[in-house]
């Protein structure tokens, strides 16, 4: 395999692995990330995963930058997907439209579809988180059919509510926290995907598997009580 090594400042290093985003790549970001995460170097501080690349922070004091690429690219040489373990599948219940998807509308009319069409698609895929960033525990999904695409707002939002699932281009993927966003809008799932009280904050992980499921108004209502007397 070819790793083409880049640093990030001066406490950062960036593995790149390819230029294209699809599963082959994903799981050769994945296989490295497993790989370092199991049996780290002593100068490793954190591993970050994205789309094609992977990258590794470590202590500036304690090595230099060529050491650092020197011994990742002895780790890396002979790394195999196999190493990349298997994947979770994590169902995303989601009731779609009114308050919820206030954009739902103007993704189905700009694909010239009916919402209930966006709702059939959208919950058809199995997608793959392809990294956790912009926001915590925001999860950018890969997968989505081209059928649903829809370009960002021209004015993004201020606020965005906790647990709404958004779409832009062809990613999908749910606000865990409330923040100024400008993607399309279409439901609210009652599941928290950021939970800062526990060790991995983050419920979704890179190279997990994504399903979307329909579930309506009072499905979502009894899901969040659910929840929340499970977290109390």
């Amino acid at each position: 395999m070819n790793f083409s090594f880049s640093p990030l400042g001066d406490q950062a290093i960036v593995i790149e692995v390819g230029q294209e985003i699809n599963e082959k790549v994903q799981e050769r970001v994945r296989a490295i990330a497993a790989l370092l995460e199991a049996d780290p170097l002593p100068w490793m501080v954190e591993i970050i995963p994205a789309f094609t690349t992977v990258t590794v922070f470590y202590h500036p004091l304690a090595t230099l930058y060529e050491t650092v690429q020197q011994e990742l690219e002895e780790r890396v040489q002979h790394i195999s997907e196999a190493v990349a373990g298997e994947f979770r599948t994590v169902e995303i219940p989601v009731c779609y439209g009114g308050d919820f998807g206030p954009d739902l509308d103007f993704v189905a009319q700009h694909n010239g579809l009916s919402p209930e069409e966006v709702i059939e698609i959208h919950t058809s895929g199995t997608y793959t988180v392809y990294m956790i960033g912009f926001a915590p525990g925001f999860p950018f999904i890969g997968g989505m059919s081209e059928k649903i695409a829809a370009p960002r707002r021209d004015s993004p939002r201020l606020r965005i509510p906790e647990r709404t699932v958004g779409i832009a281009g062809m990613q999908t993927g749910v606000y865990p926290i409330e923040t100024p966003g400008g993607w399309q809008l279409i439901g609210r799932t009652p599941i928290r995907l950021f939970r800062p009280e526990q060790e991995i904050p983050s419920l979704l992980r890179a190279g997990d598997k994504i399903i979307f499921r329909q579930i309506s108004e009072s499905e979502y209502h009894s899901l969040k009580e659910e929840q929340h007397a499970e977290d109390h």
